[in-house]
């Protein structure tokens, strides 16, 4: 009775007029910004962070939330139409989507990939809602030491799931950990890493970070690509689909969800990960893998399945315990801090209101998704003819008095533009800036609880190993650790992700 309860609290939130308008937002200019190749949603999440300062909390998170899952609908449009995905949870949607586009079933892809969405986003919705709160109160149990060891695990599992060099990814974390120590000392309030800025003397802004690296950075490299965008499929009919469409996509759907569901939790990018397992997963279980790649219906429902459940499910850790799972979960617990609330096990019992109506519009935004997806197809297909010298412009200036509106500080637009150049310098040494922003989002909090963990055990670090939950959360690190460094798993692990 109480999950009724609290559901009926959610959506007695979410169907307030003004909710119920910016789920529409969200779910809309994320499906806009899943369409356009280039932005992201991390992009651009971090462009909106200033505009959402003038909400009620709950607001902005609804309509945070909207943009992300929203993103995963609209790159499987462009993915199946043109071959040019969106986002890149939609990359393994393009390999049997566009070939079925080519084969004139265009409809059929799009169609899958709704429902598909919607059923995913539903069970992922049911499966927040069932497990989020055991887990916040079983994390309600935990102290300082539970807490610093939980988030070293976080951080070694983002960088095991990471793609590329294993090497440059420790080396971002550390770097994420470092950008978040500038600024005054916690217990001190002496000033550190400052080198006499006094802008610096309150620390890096989330914001300005965030829009420099992933939204001044991603314009930047983009201006070099020149991918042709003219749409090859902009008439799309048959729509419907038949009974035994329906038929072969039903387990690929509910497969991709499980499978999403599950892996959306762990750090690392979670939605990124489950499609490509989903596509795997599809095949291997086929009776005609040779299909794949040329049109197979199942390639596209478990993929899309996948993606979107595994995006909803990477709520639960940033909700429950305060870690995010990936950079758009890091943008969300940015969002929440400059709201003044801090994210964690007393989340959902300190604000239910905001918890149970943030479970609740992901129902009613997968539901306004399927409705805009459809009819709007035309609409998206001649936004892609937008170019560029046109578009990105537009997001610099929109990007810089977002950050200036923050503090009303010309420092802080300064600080973007840096962390632009930075943030394309890392694209062109293949360093993904993802471990960056975890480590830059869960450095004061990591150096705040150990700290506390060192004052309760009187400066002795063997303490750590004395509680059971805290070594088994750090030996769960270090064989997380010690298994990529393995040469044949690292050879695997390099492998897996060429492919």
């Amino acid at each position: 009775m109480d999950i009724l309860n609290n559901l009926a609290l959610g959506f007695a939130t979410t169907l307030s007029v003004s909710n119920l308008l910016y789920c529409f937002v969200g779910a809309l200019l994320g499906t806009l910004i899943g369409v356009l190749p280039g932005l992201g949603p991390v992009a651009t999440i971090a462009m909106l962070l200033p505009i959402t300062f003038g909400l009620e909390p709950v607001s902005a998170l609804i309509m945070l939330a909207g943009i992300y899952y929203g993103a995963q609908y609209g790159g499987s449009t462009t993915a199946i139409l043109i071959n040019l995905p969106g986002e890149s949870t939609s990359v393994v949607t393009a390999l049997d989507g566009y070939a079925m586009a080519r084969q004139g079933r265009a409809g059929a892809a799009l169609a899958t990939a709704a429902l598909g969405s919607f059923v995913a986003g539903t069970i992922a919705t049911v499966f927040i809602a069932l497990f989020a709160p055991p887990l916040a109160a079983l994390a309600l149990q935990f102290g300082p030491p539970e807490y610093f060891a939980l988030m070293v695990l976080g951080l070694i599992a983002s960088v095991t799931l990471a793609s590329g060099s294993l090497l440059k990814a420790l080396a971002m974390i550390i770097l994420g950990l470092l950008l978040g120590l500038i600024g005054r000392d916690v217990y001190t309030t002496e000033a550190r890493f400052t080198f006499g800025l006094e802008n610096l003397t309150d620390g890096l802004q989330f914001v300005a970070l965030a829009m420099g690296v992933y939204g001044i950075g991603e314009i930047i490299k983009n201006l070099e690509s020149h991918e042709d965008r003219t749409p090859t499929a902009a008439k799309v009919e048959g729509l419907m689909l038949s009974r035994q469409d329906l038929a072969r996509i039903t387990p690929p759907v509910l497969r991709g969800t499980a499978l999403g569901s599950l892996l959306g939790i762990l750090p690392g990018g979670g939605a990124l990960l489950s499609s490509f397992a989903s596509y795997a997963l599809e095949k291997r279980m086929s009776r005609n893998p040779a299909a794949f790649g040329r049109g197979a219906i199942e390639g596209v429902a478990g993929p899309e399945s996948a993606n979107n459940a595994g995006a909803q499910s990477s709520f639960i850790p940033m909700l429950t315990l305060g870690i995010p799972s990936n950079p758009v979960m890091a943008l969300m617990v940015g969002a929440l801090i400059i709201h003044g609330i801090t994210p964690g096990p007393s989340f959902i019992t300190d604000k239910p209101e905001m918890f149970w109506g943030l479970v609740a519009s992901m129902w009613v935004g997968n539901l306004m998704l399927v409705v805009l997806n459809l009819p709007l197809i035309g609409i998206w297909v001649r936004l892609l003819t937008v170019p560029y010298h046109w578009l990105f412009p537009a997001i610099v200036v929109f990007s810089a008095i977002g950050v200036y509106s923050v503090n009303n500080s010309a420092g802080d637009v300064l600080v973007m533009a840096a962390m632009g150049v930075f943030g394309y310098a890392l694209h062109k040494l293949d360093c993904e800036p993802a471990p960056l922003l975890l480590g830059f989002v869960l450095g004061p909090m990591l150096e705040e609880h150990l700290r506390r963990s060192m004052l309760l055990f009187r400066g002795d670090p063997t303490q750590f190993l004395t509680r059971p939950l805290t070594a088994s959360l750090l030996v769960l690190a270090l064989v997380a650790l010690v298994v990529v460094l393995l040469p044949t798993i690292g050879q695997k692990r390099e492998t897996v992700f060429r492919e």
